[in-house]
């Protein structure tokens, strides 16, 4: 009985340690932060369908933060999208940043396109020049009406 018992006391252990191995590699995976090492921004949209909390914030391509919140501006009716960038990344004040997609099918991100001003935003600017997402379906719908 008591090899019995200690047997399982090992495959538990073993269990264990694997599932601490999974987080610890699935937060360096989804490369899990803290805020020390971004700074918040802001952008409003007329539209911000396929945004979301956690969705990319990309420059050139490249991750350089991510959305943390979204929120209806009641007096504008338009969204309100704030998100982190990495503090290594300062962006010229007039960035443009459009609701981009991976593809037809794939997923949607910020993309930032950096403008050629001297003056970089700080934490809790907002960047004024954006465009939402565009629609396939809006633009096929279009189409179909002008035929």
């Amino acid at each position: 009985m008591s090899g019995n018992s200690a047997a399982e006391t090992l495959i538990g252990a073993v269990v264990v340690f694997a599932a601490g191995a999974f987080l610890l590699y699935a937060g360096q995976f989804a490369d899990l932060r803290g805020d020390s090492g971004s700074y918040p921004l802001a952008a409003s949209f007329r539209s911000a369908e396929g945004v979301a909390i956690g969705t990319d914030v990309r420059l050139a391509g490249i991750k350089i933060g991510a959305v943390t919140d979204l929120d209806l501006d009641l007096e504008t009716y338009q969204a309100r999208v704030t998100f982190s960038i990495d503090q290594s990344v300062q962006i010229p004040e007039d960035s443009d940043i459009q609701i981009a997609q991976e593809g037809l099918l794939g997923g949607s991100f910020l993309e930032v396109t950096p403008g050629a001003s001297e003056f970089m935003l700080s934490a809790g600017d907002e960047i004024l020049n954006t465009q939402g997402s565009v629609s396939l379906i809006n633009l096929l719908m279009r189409f179909g009406m002008q035929q």
